[in-house]
């Protein structure tokens, strides 16, 4: 056994050790609420299961959103699991709104209760290993489609081995523990909390850390609810709320997942993926706003059109690697010599544009100067060099469409060798 092995299994000998006074200190947390003697009123509790009902169906949209953007299975998985757990108790409150109407409370644990929150626990454990060993279709509606009826099956499997019981679990007031029940389902989200704590997959995104918690909540939960001695007593109350806020823990951390997906949609929309500066349209974006500005202020701004120089017998001579690492160097030239108000983009294949507000035509072809003797002066071979055409606005042109094509004439007379060479020197 290596030493990551060693420590690995040291970590999950401490998980063991840790849970074991915690889920003490828990009960008898709960066994204090249950000496207050407190009653409330069932609608607290239809309420409580409403709300965990509702945030269990946000869960499972919200994690649909997230699967269509980032093809886990695992948390579409989860999603559909806890979205099946919000219709069983929505379900539940229609089956106990007739035990509430009578004069009595209750002394069962309701059956829904126990088979969804068993069920959830189930998924919530065996999701990894059904992850990674089932073979899981390319297609997503196909994995929609074979995720769902993983669900389905399980669902149906626990559903009838409690539906086999006549009524819920007897409540027994006066014992030690009065619902016992609690504790197949507390067990097994504690399971699942530490086999998640050990996964690497709580380290990938928000949804995956925050799992960890949701289970160890539900578990806390479910010891809570095993000191109830009726279903309106503090411990019962407790137990709701506690895996009301276990699912608002899981629905910010997937909610916060989705604005970073939309964040890199976005990003990737306007951005090259090769070289990380602007594209085209981004670019063309940026120099219409420019033209607006410009006109508001009257003051200059000129754009420079880039070609980088003999690609094609780079490509030819030393390969395609080489060829993409030289249009990588230039784009990291462009990204350190630029100021933060500039837009560097990448224009085509090889062709590059750089936009530069509040520049007059002499201070950007300094920048074209630098921007040529910083790749001259690279020992990286090859050797680069590119061909630089400058437009300025207004002289050059009154429109995106004259700019980019004044830029383009001096840039291709340049690489003909018949146009202005650039030889000033200096910074703007």
């Amino acid at each position: 056994m290596d030493l990551t092995e060693q420590r690995a299994l040291n970590r999950g000998w401490q998980l063991y050790l840790a849970a074991a006074p915690l889920c003490g200190l828990i009960i008898l947390f709960a066994r204090f609420l249950q000496h207050l003697g407190l009653s409330f009123n069932p609608i607290l509790w239809a309420s409580a299961e409403i709300i965990a009902a509702l945030l269990g169906f946000t869960i499972a949209a919200n994690v649909l959103v997230r699967f269509h953007g980032t093809a886990d299975r695992f948390s579409l998985f989860l999603g559909m699991a806890f979205g099946l757990d919000g219709l069983i108790q929505l379900g539940g409150i229609l089956e106990m709104r007739g035990e509430f109407s009578g004069a009595a409370i209750p002394l069962r644990v309701p059956l829904y209760w126990m088979a969804g929150r068993t069920l959830l626990g189930l998924l919530l454990l065996a999701a990894i290993g059904l992850e990674k060993w089932l073979p899981w279709p390319r297609e997503a509606k196909r994995t929609i489609f074979a995720v769902l009826s993983v669900v389905a099956a399980t669902a149906v499997l626990t559903g009838m081995v409690f539906l086999s019981l006549t009524h819920g679990p007897a409540i027994h007031p006066g014992s030690l523990m009065p619902r016992p029940w609690d504790l197949l389902p507390a067990s097994i989200f504690l399971a699942g909390a530490i086999v998640l704590h050990r996964s690497p997959y709580r380290l990938r995104s928000a949804f995956g850390g925050s799992l960890v918690w949701v289970a160890g909540m539900n578990a806390a939960c479910h010891l809570i609810a095993t000191q109830s001695a009726h279903l309106l007593d503090a411990p019962a109350i407790a137990a709701q709320v506690l895996n009301s806020l276990s699912y608002t823990v899981l629905l910010g951390a997937t909610l916060v997942d989705n604005v970073r997906l939309f964040g890199q949609v976005r990003d990737r929309a306007v951005s090259d993926s090769l070289t990380g500066l602007a594209n085209y349209r981004r670019f063309i974006e940026a120099l219409q706003s420019e033209l607006e500005r410009s006109g508001r202020t009257n003051r200059p701004f000129s754009i420079l059109l880039m070609d980088l120089d003999k690609l094609k017998e780079i490509n030819d001579r030393l390969g395609h690697q080489t060829g993409t690492r030289a249009i990588c160097r230039v784009a990291e030239v462009l990204r350190q010599h630029c100021r933060a108000v500039d837009t560097a983009a990448r224009y085509g294949g090889d062709e590059f544009a750089l936009l530069l507000p509040e520049t007059n035509d002499m201070a950007a072809r300094r920048v074209a100067s630098r921007i040529k003797r910083h790749l001259e002066a690279s020992t990286e071979e090859p050797k680069l060099s590119v061909s630089i055409g400058v437009a300025t606005h207004p002289p050059s042109g009154s429109s995106a469409q004259h700019l980019l094509e004044y830029a383009d004439r001096e840039l291709y007379a340049q690489k003909a060798g018949r146009g202005r060479k650039v030889h000033l020197r200096g910074d703007r």
